[in-house]
């Protein structure tokens, strides 16, 4: 198939991009890696011996971030509905956080435990229709913020991307309810083009 010249931009984008070049060299598995990296050198989200769900992981690079900052001692349970290789210190469940049957086994793989971070990078398959997009886009932001209201600890922390459009504010007033604080965060690695924003709900009400 003929690339078009957007593709053909985007790949000129994608291999001089400087996160690209840098996750190579550091072994992760995307550049994605580095915007879990910055919030956590900012906001201090994970440490030694914590408990995390990964959803929406794969390929694994926001895994690999927390495995590192978790061990020896902490777990992390990645959920994606596409396969993912294996990392150590990663128990990893294929499903479809949309289906009961992929959270029921999310549950069972918790024991009972309760997470102390709930991260989520979940994005839906762009159709290139920005409203409908947007409007998938935010529900699986709602069903993220309501596994980690429904899981998390009390006083845990929820780390989800958003694309700002129609109902942003509203989930935004939903997270300050839920949360003693809610921070706005645009890593250096999101591109300025995308209009991709991480909200960091602190402190489970």
């Amino acid at each position: 198939m003929k690339r078009t010249k957007t593709s053909k931009a985007w790949m000129k984008e994608h291999v001089s991009d400087f996160f690209v070049k840098q996750a190579r060299k550091d072994g992760y598995r995307s550049r994605a890696a580095y915007k879990l990296l910055e919030i956590t050198e900012r906001d201090h989200i994970l440490k030694s011996g914590m408990t995390v769900v990964d959803l929406g992981a794969a390929p694994g690079s926001w895994s690999q971030v927390a495995s590192q900052k978790v061990a020896p001692k902490g777990r992390v349970i990645a959920l994606d509905i596409l396969e993912m290789l294996p990392l150590p210190g990663v128990e990893f469940i294929q499903g479809d956080f949309m289906e009961e049957i992929a959270l029921s086994e999310l549950r069972e793989q918790l024991e009972g435990h309760q997470p102390d971070l709930v991260i989520s990078d979940m994005a839906p398959n762009m159709s290139g229709i920005a409203v409908s997009d947007q409007a998938r886009s935010m529900y699986l932001a709602e069903l993220a913020f309501a596994f980690a209201m429904e899981q998390l600890n009390y006083s845990g922390n929820f780390l989800v991307k958003v694309f700002q459009g129609r109902d942003f504010d509203q989930f935004l007033r939903d997270m300050r309810a839920g949360f003693n604080n809610v921070a706005i965060r645009k890593p250096k690695a999101s591109r300025d083009r995308s209009n991709e924003l991480y909200l960091l709900g602190l402190g489970k009400k």
